[in-house]
């Protein structure tokens, strides 16, 4: 296929050609892929400015996205690619052949900077979702940190560059240059910009930033970033959030209150407990779903009230296909034995059976269709079971039909039981977050504009 590309995606691809460390902070849908691509074969072969590309990927998008990606378009048949992937035996062999690009899968980055060591051989790195990097103990961002020094050229790619907040911003941008832009550790980072927020006489919870440091912060990484936002470039169809309030049956909501009163429901051969909040919060947000794992880790069914709400949303869907997002393991379980023809995003061929019309619900965790995956050719509606309390996987997941393509308005249905912790998810949880996270967005999409003039 010819590959004409949109004025924003030539903008980002020079962008990516003329900063040796660049961050694209793209929507989701924008065709990040493809344009990182592109400046990668220039970089290869017309500048002969590196030699070997690295491809940082969840798994999915690394097996299903990038490798289509460079067969579908033209101009970039030509390139060589090797799929790190699968046992240690066929990662050391696609290590060792000849390609210009080379795929990994972010759980493997730690395996292959020990596999090279000191003889790291890509010059450059892209990073899909860079977001995945937010966390400075991880051992992937530590790993990527020691051979951050042979990396001639970086990429980072996100759509959510601050999902729980500024702080996440640190390791991400440290990626990109070293430190240059917000200092060479997060301590000094946070003493800069930062004042304790939440904390008890010893130990602080929270940080909140000093007066005037959110606007500094985003000066300070204006030149290393540029960010876009679909809507500003794309005729998307509309988008809309519903909230869907459905009430618990007496029974149910007796239950409910005393597990969130007494942080324990007792049953004969395991209890439900909660011994800290965290654990609480969990235990409610499956409470409301209608079953919660025992002390044994066996499912307790509670009550069918949200599946029941899920039985007049597929209705009213009136045989168009749906994506339903659940957050725990036994939430799917049961939805399939109600719903013997549903299937799960997981399994072999999934998401091509989907773009084809041929699954009419279609089950999925937003960990495993959070990142890359184009669904907007199987449907359009989107049904929220259980919610997740990740920013990044809710906006993510949200975005897998609402892309490039998509014909319909996109519905996104909320479950939200009455008096349950479903509201405090979607209201006080994932609400603020949004708020900070667009605030750096914007702040960063004037970049764009200085440059464009």
């Amino acid at each position: 296929m010819e590959y004409k590309p949109y004025y924003y995606q030539d903008f980002a691809e020079k962008f990516i050609l003329d900063n040796p460390e660049a961050g694209l902070l793209l929507d989701m849908g924008m065709g990040k892929t493809v344009t990182s691509l592109s400046a990668a074969d220039k970089l290869l072969n017309d500048y002969f400015a590196v030699s070997k590309v690295l491809v940082i990927a969840p798994l999915k998008p690394a097996k299903e996205t990038w490798p289509p990606e460079v067969k579908k378009w033209d101009h970039l048949k030509h390139l060589k690619l090797s799929l790190i992937l699968g046992s240690k035996a066929e990662r050391i062999a696609a290590c060792e052949q000849e390609a210009d690009i080379y795929i990994v899968n972010r759980e493997n980055v730690v395996w292959l900077v020990d596999y090279f060591k000191s003889k790291w051989p890509f010059d450059m790195v892209i990073i899909d979702e860079l977001s995945s990097f937010k966390s400075s103990k991880a051992q992937r961002f530590r790993a990527l940190k020691k051979v951050r020094k042979y990396i001639k050229r970086i990429v980072g790619l996100t759509g959510t560059p601050s999902p729980n907040g500024l702080l996440d911003l640190w390791p991400e941008m440290y990626l990109l240059d070293e430190g240059k832009a917000l200092g060479k550790t997060l301590t000094g980072y946070r003493d800069t910009y930062f004042v304790p927020d939440k904390r008890n006489a010893t130990t602080i919870f929270s940080w909140k930033p000093k007066d005037g440091a959110e606007e500094l912060i985003y000066e300070k990484i204006g030149k290393l970033c540029i960010s876009m936002n679909a809507a500003d470039y794309l005729q998307l169809p509309d988008r809309l959030f519903l909230r869907r309030e459905f009430e618990l049956t007496p029974e149910a909501m007796k239950l409910y209150k005393t597990l969130e009163r007494d942080t324990l429901l007792p049953f004969a051969d395991g209890d439900i407990d909660a011994p800290t909040a965290a654990v609480l919060t969990n235990k409610l947000l499956q409470a409301a779903g209608g079953a919660a794992y025992d002390e044994n880790g066996n499912v307790k069914v509670l009550h069918d009230c949200k599946l029941e709400a899920l039985d007049q949303l597929i209705e009213e869907a009136n045989g168009q296909p749906v994506l339903v997002f659940y957050a725990f393991r036994h939430e799917r379980d049961r939805i399939m034995e109600r719903y013997p023809e549903a299937v799960d995003i997981k399994d072999d061929g999934a998401v091509v059976r989907w773009n084809a019309g041929k699954i009419p619900i279609m089950l999925a965790h937003p960990a495993s269709a959070g990142h890359g995956l184009n669904l907007q050719a199987g449907g359009h509606i989107a049904i929220w079971y259980g919610l997740p309390t990740s920013l990044e996987l809710y906006q993510q997941a949200n975005k897998r039909l609402h892309r490039p393509g998509q014909k319909k308005t996109v519905l996104i249905h909320h479950i939200l039981m009455r008096g349950t912790y479903d509201y405090r998810v979607l209201d006080d949880i994932l609400a603020p977050k949004e708020v900070r996270q667009n605030a750096c967005l914007e702040a960063l999409k004037a970049r764009i504009k200085e440059v464009s003039k």
